[in-house]
């Protein structure tokens, strides 16, 4: 008995080990390059693209004003137009999230003779932490792109800094 002791002890160590390497967040990801991302507002749709073509769609949430191109800061939309991903803060609020290049400098302009801020800080992120409510509807955020906590372990994993993001009605 005492000697299956120190065996037992060192597989639960083990089996532990595995379970919680299971449970990170950072995900790898070996495939092919995502070179585009495109969202479909009205379809609530977020498609990654690779030279040879689709490589993962996923189910959105979006500003809890989802009509619309963002034009001002608090405004609950979600902009429209060509950006770039820009950051990444594994820290985020919302499990992680992939910073969008929002607002640019036509964005800025309009806002600036609006004698109004653009906002900004637009992410894709994943569900709210507790504590958060999130009202119970799909489209819930300040004007950011809501999926899954898994699948922005996989956005995460899957698109670089610097890949283009289109953004359609």
């Amino acid at each position: 008995m005492i000697d299956r002791l120190p065996r037992r002890f060192f597989l639960l160590g083990g089996v532990a080990a595995f379970l919680s390497g299971c449970a990170s967040k950072f995900r790898s990801y070996n495939g092919p390059e995502v070179t585009r991302v495109r969202l479909y507002k009205s379809q609530r749709l977020l498609v990654l693209d690779g030279t040879e073509g689709v490589l993962r769609t996923y189910p959105v949430g979006l500003g809890f004003a989802p009509e619309g191109h963002k034009q001002f800061e608090g405004d609950g939309r979600t902009p429209e137009g060509a950006y770039t991903i820009d950051r990444r803060n594994p820290n985020s609020l919302f499990h992680l999230s992939v910073g969008i290049s929002y607002p640019n400098e036509e964005d800025i302009a309009f806002a600036e003779a609006q004698g109004k801020s653009p906002g900004g800080d637009i992410f894709i992120h994943g569900g709210p932490r507790k504590g958060i409510d999130p009202m119970n509807k799909r489209d819930w955020t300040a004007g950011c792109i809501s999926v899954t906590d898994r699948q922005v372990e996989d956005v995460y994993a899957m698109v670089r800094d610097g890949t283009p993001i289109e953004i359609y009605a």
